[in-house]
């Protein structure tokens, strides 16, 4: 039986002989299998074990301090994923071949001194404290994937939402701009015209982009990676434009439970500022063979992880995990979603609002998704803004606006 153990220094693979074995047996084989010693290793079944910073913190962490319970008792079966906090420093093993830069005989240039001087090395604290998604949101955003397109092509929006005082990033929509996507690709075929109107209405919404969303297929969820090389550039790419610090990056993917069953699992992370930097300065090679291993990143030049000299970087050194809660947002997520299959008709304006016709208008309106298509299809983009205050605020609509989208509503 194979287990995933993720710690700081990304994923690697154990043998055990099966479920059947004690949590004091598995601790024995990371010790002869990962050179971690056993007095040295904390285990969970919770990611958020990654996050701790104290002693104080991994006493929270107390569903595997029994060694006496046998994995089974855990629900842990052929390729569970189980994290790993330990204390010290190791070599990690089966790491790169070193490329000899700057050998004797050879002289060395700038740009090698230069990456003499480039450690990589993995990012403890992310930079926010926590990312929180409106239920509803994040719910019409997966049920899409699962229900319609079934994990078989990735799909990706933007996030909007506010950041609040503590660091926490809380997310209120979501914003699908068109895009194909593909097996093991996703091309956002970003309108700058569109995404102009969606930060517009953002801003009367009291709202701004704050992160970004994609899914994985159910073909990458077989090759056992948390974001594969082209996911992290996208990923760096989308931060970096974002001049954001806080900026989150969310993965919803299907994973297999003990029941045979398919969950639908959120992972949220950050990129680790060294990633940001290396992609802006063009350290990431951007080009991709059919051999080339997606659980790792290129580098153009050589950089150092864990004292050596390598080229290809595993790509968890990348990413910092982010704890996720989730909040019943003040928006309404009922109006059909942008840029998907289906084009989004007048008809759909007259059944919202006669589905919400005992409410208050001010809440009719109260869903991002209903004010872009006023804004993209009727005319309305210069006034949709001023709608976006109104629903912010909660005040009454202008009887203008009001007849006027009825009106509109009407005739379909």
């Amino acid at each position: 039986m194979m287990l995933r153990i993720r710690s700081r220094d990304g994923l690697e693979r154990i043998q055990v002989d099966g479920p059947q074995i004690t949590i004091f047996q598995l601790k024995t084989l990371i010790e002869s299998q990962l050179q971690i010693p056993i007095q040295n290793q904390t285990l969970s079944t919770d990611q958020n074990l990654l996050l701790a910073k104290t002693p104080a913190d991994l006493l929270r962490f107390s569903d595997m301090t029994d060694r006496s319970i046998p994995l089974s008792a855990l629900n842990l079966s052929h390729g569970s994923i189980i994290f790993l906090y330990y204390h010290g420093e190791r070599t990690v093993r089966g790491g790169p071949t070193v490329s000899p830069a700057g050998s004797f005989g050879r002289k060395m240039t700038m740009d090698d001194l230069i990456a003499k001087q480039t450690r990589i090395t993995r990012q403890e604290s992310p930079h926010c404290d926590s990312v929180s998604f409106d239920r509803d949101s994040a719910n019409g955003f997966q049920r899409f994937v699962n229900e319609t397109l079934a994990f078989a092509s990735k799909r990706g929006g933007f996030m909007y939402g506010t950041i609040t005082d503590e660091g926490r990033v809380e997310v209120d929509f979501i914003y699908e701009p068109p895009q194909q996507g593909l097996e093991d690709d996703l091309v956002l075929l970003r309108d700058p015209e569109e995404e102009k109107l969606v930060d517009a209405i953002a801003a009367g919404l009291g709202r701004k982009r704050v992160g970004f969303i994609f899914t994985q297929t159910i073909m990458q969820e077989k090759k056992d990676y948390n974001f594969s090389n082209k996911e992290i550039i996208q990923a760096a790419e989308l931060h970096a434009e974002s001049e954001l610090k806080e900026w989150v990056t969310v993965v919803v993917k299907l994973e297999a439970n003990e029941d045979g069953a398919a969950d639908v699992h959120f992972e949220a992370f950050q990129m680790s500022d060294m990633c940001v930097k290396l992609f802006k300065d063009g350290w990431f090679v951007t080009e991709f063979g059919e051999n080339d291993d997606p659980k790792l990143s290129k580098m153009k030049k050589d950089v150092v992880v864990g004292g050596k000299d390598v080229k290809e970087v595993d790509n968890d050194f990348f990413l910092v995990v982010v704890k996720i809660f989730d909040h019943q947002g003040p928006l309404s997520t009922s109006f059909p979603i942008e840029n998907r299959k289906n084009l989004v008709a007048l008809r759909a304006l007259k059944s919202h609002l006669d589905r919400t016709k005992s409410l208050p208008f001010v809440k009719r309106i109260s869903d991002f998704h209903l004010l872009l298509f006023l804004a993209k299809s009727q005319g309305l983009g210069s006034d949709v803004p001023a709608l976006a205050e109104c629903v912010n605020t909660q005040t009454a609509v202008p009887e203008g606006y009001q007849l006027l989208i009825e009106s509109m509503a009407n005739a379909a």
